[in-house]
């Protein structure tokens, strides 16, 4: 269990990483900052800063674990980000996304 919830801290990490830099791509994209901005370096340093932290997960979840939960992470957030500070809509499809996500999430956890 220890090497699970290990492995959890490190994928939330670094899906907080991931899109902490999401958001400033899109601030960059949506202010049409070039592809050398220094918003957009700052969006690829944090990715690549995701990548170290995304090997450290591997060594406590299983591949398909780290996906999962990584993936809802994700998921959620950049849709709720999308809703509340950029006005994105979240429909019934969005919804079902989310749900289908966290459902995933729960078949795929090995406790043990």
């Amino acid at each position: 269990m220890p090497q699970f919830l290990m492995g959890l801290g490190f994928i939330t990490f670094t899906a907080t990483v991931v899109i902490v830099g999401d958001y400033v791509l899109k601030l960059a994209a949506d202010r049409g900052h070039g592809a050398f901005s220094v918003a957009v370096g700052l969006g690829v340093l944090l990715y690549a800063v995701s990548a170290l932290l995304w090997f450290a997960a591997m060594r406590h979840l299983t591949l398909g674990q780290a996906g999962v939960a990584y993936s809802m992470l994700t998921l959620v957030a950049l849709a709720l980000i999308g809703a509340l500070f950029f006005g994105e809509r979240l429909g019934l499809r969005e919804c079902a996304g989310i749900g289908c996500a966290l459902t995933a999430m729960l078949l795929m956890v090995r406790v043990g």
